[in-house]
């Protein structure tokens, strides 16, 4: 298996030392997907630019989580499973909409359950969803805005996903409690 360093704010690359410096003042730690990105320091400000750009895009709070949790899921990304659930619960996303996001089963919110839906279509097919998944997500009360702000949350999971896929990223124990091991394939 091939290690990857996990780098903090004072041993890292120098062009990452600022960016993982402003997450720590952002979250109150350098997460170990943070140092581990820092190898890269183009592919850690790309993923912090689109968190940040993700965070102000037109989808309401809860519709991000989802996008989050919905993607990482089917991406089998347990670290950002276990993260965005943790986080998704501090913002008061009700937990039985957490565990069935976790475990991959339909919500009772109808708004939130399009969003689950049009995000899990769009991993799954790689983006080539038809018109008639894109006028259901519509027909749910959603803009095109917000399916291309879905898109954005998506191209944000995929960068993060696939970096813990190939670094084995430990999980922080802040993301402990919210432990998640993606099911075996069928």
């Amino acid at each position: 298996m091939t290690e990857f360093t996990v780098y903090d704010e004072t041993d890292a690359p120098e062009a990452a030392r600022p960016h993982l410096e402003a997450a720590k003042r952002r979250m109150g730690f350098v997460t170990t997907l943070n140092g581990v990105m820092a190898e890269s320091p183009e592919l850690l400000a790309g993923y912090n630019a689109l968190s940040e750009l993700f965070g102000k895009s037109s989808l309401p709070r809860n519709a991000k989580h989802v996008v989050w949790i919905t993607a990482s899921v089917l991406n089998g990304c347990a670290y950002c499973v276990a993260a965005h659930s943790t986080l998704a619960l501090r913002s008061r996303v009700p937990a039985e909409v957490v565990e069935a996001l976790r475990g991959g089963r339909a919500l009772d919110d109808p708004a939130l359950e399009a969003v689950r839906v049009f995000t899990g279509a769009m991993v799954e097919q790689r983006g080539w969803v038809d018109d008639a998944q894109v006028e259901a997500f519509l027909a749910a009360g959603y803009t095109r805005r917000h399916v291309l702000d879905i898109v954005l949350g998506i191209g944000m999971k995929t960068l993060s996903n696939y970096t813990n896929h190939i670094a084995h990223t430990p999980l922080d124990p802040a993301w402990q409690d919210q432990e998640w091991t993606a099911p075996a394939p069928a």
